[in-house]
Parts: structure tokens; sequence; C-alpha cells
């Protein structure tokens, strides 16, 4: 007995719809696993800055609602990974009318600020200058690193200083200035030249 053309097709149809039907579900199963892990993945952390502001000014407002602190720069970008910032020639002026304190004032060619505001870390040809009081003659601080407490108008590093206070001159490793109290400490290494302040 001999098939026909329509018993050919129909065994044609017959091999071949199962294979179509094996190819769409896998392709199905594939997509399932696929959007199930995309959903079960965190999206990949961004590592690229999200933002910049340039010339930018900030001022911090204390408790009695007067300016602390005032903090500017040429250029700042913002971390999204730790949500920290780098800043292109920052300048922390420390304003100090609260406690009768004279100013102080912090540049450097860059830093970085922690997520909280607390801590600026300043890099390259680092200057503090504290201007001459009633009480207390100018002061003037280089180094390469200083790391700025605002809340708390300290000033530490761990790198070598040169500090002039009027004509006298000292040199260390280590540091920290408190413009809260007027005390400034130098760690090791620590030579100077004093001249007795003229009247």
């Amino acid at each position: 007995m001999k098939a026909g053309p329509g018993m050919f097709r129909f065994r044609l149809v017959a091999i071949i719809a199962p294979l179509i039907a094996l190819a769409l579900g896998s392709f199905w199963l594939f997509e399932v696993l696929r959007r199930a892990g995309d959903e079960a993945m965190p999206p990949p952390e961004r590592k690229e800055p999200d933002f910049y502001v340039e010339n930018f000014s900030y001022v911090k407002i204390g408790k009695t609602g007067k300016a602390q602190y005032h903090f500017s720069g040429a250029k700042m970008t913002h971390n999204p990974q730790d949500d920290s910032y780098d800043i292109v020639l920052p300048v922390i002026n420390s304003v100090g009318k609260e406690s009768g304190r004279g100013p102080m004032v912090v540049r450097a060619e860059r830093g970085t600020v922690n997520n909280d505001n607390s801590q600026i870390h300043l890099y390259e040809n680092v200057q503090l200058d504290r201007p001459a009081t009633a009480n207390a003659q100018a002061m003037h601080v280089r180094s390469e690193y200083m790391l700025v407490l605002p809340d708390d108008d300290v000033v530490k590093t761990d790198k070598p200083v040169k500090i002039s206070v009027g004509q006298s001159v000292l040199t260390g490793t280590g540091m920290v200035a408190n413009n809260a109290t007027r005390e400034l400490q130098l760690s090791n290494n620590v030579h100077g030249t004093y001249q007795a302040p003229q009247r």
C-alpha cells in the first residue's frame, strides 16, 4: 500500500510539531530563569561620579543659629559608592564667632569629604592661617596633608609640618591644632627658633 501525499504531509507535521514545541518551551524556560536571576541579583554598583558642582559655597549653621564654618571650592564631585566628595581647591573658613575665638582658614590643592561631612582630608600644599588677635600672634602652618574636623574646630596631621608664629618657626612631624582651646601640639622631631614678640 502506497502512502499518498496527504499521508506524507501528516507524518512531516507529526515530526516537526514536537520539535517546534520543544524549541518554544526551551526559549520560555530560558526567559523565566533569566528574569528570575535578574530579580535576585542586585543592580550593578555605580563607580563613576554621578554629579559635580563648580564654584560651590557651603555654610554650616551651629546650634545657636549662627554660622559655624564656611566651606568653598572650585569643583565638588560626588562619589555614589561611599557617598563621599572630591574637592578641587578646597577652602575651609572657621568663623569662630560663637565662642569669641578668632577665625582659622585652611586651604589646599585638593581634598575629600566623608559621607557625614565630619572629616575633611586635605592634600598637597595645605596651608592653615590664623590671624593675630589681641591675645595671640598670627600663625601660619604648612604641610602636605591635614585632617580637618570642622565640628570640633580641630586640625590634625601625621606628616611633617612647618609652623610660623610671629617671627618664631617650629618644625616637626605630627600635629594637633585645636582652635577652640587655642592649643597646638607637635609630636616628633620638633625643632624651632624662637624670637620674642616685638612690643
